[in-house]
């Protein structure tokens, strides 16, 4: 059997980093971990390819080779999916999709022949044995949680790593919390379940193998959701780093109560991570009350932000605006907020109602429902009707992301993050690092509008806190990509 991969594209999007990712001579920010990982489910003597429409081009070719064609992707990747679909059903071959796109989405869809949906280890195998029988059904589906210590590592072959700036792995499901506008339940459920420590580091010495150094994502939905086995899990990272003298740096996701802790804080500096994104949505105590974001409600995020920050690791923040007790106030306030806590990259986004979530139920109840989600939610649009007032929310948003997103807010906050930021990363300074630096001083520098800024950060970082100079480089340049995605928003 011949059977392609195939991961649809991803529009240009906050966490795309289109925009900058020429700066190191990349073509996207991550692989497609998903598919990689059910590629090693799939039979050994199968012949397979992997296409990622995000670095390489979609032949038809490619498409004729294969007897199966698996489609894997996320919300935000629907209208390339769809284009997918429909080129390979031109050509006469059998669909097959997955993976959080169509779980909550297959009615959308035309044209896929099978959909293996929820969690591949447990709907994968049925498909497989169905298919091996010669009566494959259309629809696999289960609401089991399968034990992630069986998981396969991913096939990294099946990608030219030199394509994109970061690699992917998952060491656990789930998460804790139940926060009503997220769909992380609904995919993986509340009982987080993690992979063994020498599994996890099994997965990275895969990785080194084939030559990575430098930055890893851990995709985790909330990587502090066990804390216990997380505690378990980081001495044998730690050792492992240690001996290979830290080849990874990595970042992750985790909830605002890292913070309660300092044994797990050290220890994930010690593991060598940097960067950490929070969900932390908005200053505004109704709204969190209103979201079920109760684990904020109680917390001084300033506070939260800075022992981060102390520890390491640059925080990296959520928030939204558009819950129903949202005055007129939250713009200016989320902006002095957004400014106050140091948060430098900061995902602000209109909330929206993903599918088969607590809001999407509570909203279709009450009417409010008016179209499907865009799947990336800081386009500047909306799928309810909001208290508020569809104008008055939209034109709001506009303002906070033109402020925050200036070039003098901007690198305020930048400054506001360095000041507290005590560096403890262990990494290498390759010659990738140093292109990027290079072409920063002629990009930003010399040719934009921001160089007395940059200077300004450059100059103070290097004679104030050296440590700190290459996440501030960093910064400035991610800087280019916000203001392009923030520039597009409000001139809708």
């Amino acid at each position: 059997m011949n059977i392609l991969l195939i991961y649809p594209e991803y529009p240009d999007t906050f966490w795309s980093f289109k925009h900058v990712l020429r700066f190191i001579s990349k073509k996207a920010a991550f692989p497609p971990l998903g598919l990689l990982t059910l590629a090693s489910m799939l039979p050994e003597d199968w012949n397979k390819k992997l296409i990622d429409a995000n670095t390489n081009d979609l032949d038809d070719k490619d498409i004729l080779w294969a007897d199966l064609v698996f489609i894997s992707g996320m919300l935000v990747q629907k209208a390339s999916a769809q284009d997918i679909i429909r080129r390979c059903k031109t050509l006469g071959r059998t669909v097959v999709a997955g993976g959080p796109l169509f779980t909550t989405h297959q009615e959308k869809f035309e044209g896929v022949d099978h959909f293996v949906l929820n969690e591949a280890e447990i709907t994968l195998p049925l498909y497989l044995e169905d298919l091996k029988n010669g009566i494959p059904k259309p629809i696999y589906t289960s609401t089991e949680r399968p034990d992630v210590t069986k998981t396969p590592v991913p096939l990294w072959n099946l990608v030219d790593l030199k394509n994109y700036a970061a690699m992917a792995v998952q060491y656990s499901r789930g998460c804790p919390f139940n926060c009503d506008f997220c769909d992380i339940i609904v995919m993986n459920g509340r009982i987080p379940r993690t992979k063994k420590p020498e599994q996890l580091t099994n997965e990275l010495q895969s990785l080194y193998d084939v030559g990575w150094r430098g930055s890893v994502f851990i995709v985790d939905d909330n990587f502090i959701g066990n804390k216990t086995n997380v505690k378990q899990m980081l001495p044998y990272l730690i050792k492992w780093q240690k001996e290979r003298n830290y080849p990874f740096k990595f970042f992750t996701e985790a909830s605002t109560n890292l913070a309660d802790d300092n044994e797990l804080m050290q220890m994930m500096s010690l593991a060598n991570f940097h960067k950490v994104f929070l969900g932390i949505e908005t200053p505004n105590v109704e709204s969190l009350k209103e979201c079920g974001k109760l684990q904020n409600v109680k917390r001084n995020i300033t506070d939260t932000v800075r022992i981060i920050h102390q520890n390491g690791m640059q925080v990296m923040g959520g928030f939204i605006v558009g819950f129903d007790s949202d005055t007129e106030s939250i713009f200016e306030t989320q902006i002095k907020f957004i400014q106050e806590i140091g948060v430098v990259t900061a995902m602000v986004g209109l909330l929206n109602a993903l599918p088969q979530t607590r809001l999407w139920y509570r909203l279709k109840a009450e009417g409010r429902l008016v179209s499907d989600t865009s799947g990336e939610n800081t386009d500047g649009t909306i799928n309810f009707i909001p208290k508020i007032g569809k104008e008055k929310l939209v034109d709001g948003y506009k303002k906070i992301l033109s402020t925050i997103y200036s070039p003098k807010q901007y690198y305020k906050r930048i400054e506001e993050f360095v000041k507290y930021y005590k560096p403890t990363v262990r990494s290498r300074i390759s010659a990738e690092d140093l292109r990027a630096f290079m072409r920063s001083i002629w990009i930003i520098g010399i040719l934009s509008k921001s160089r007395l800024l940059y200077w300004k950060l450059i100059m103070k970082t290097i004679f104030t806190k050296t440590k700190a100079f290459p996440i501030a480089v960093e910064l400035a340049i991610f800087g280019i990509h916000f203001d392009r995605i923030c520039s597009r928003v409000v001139r809708t």
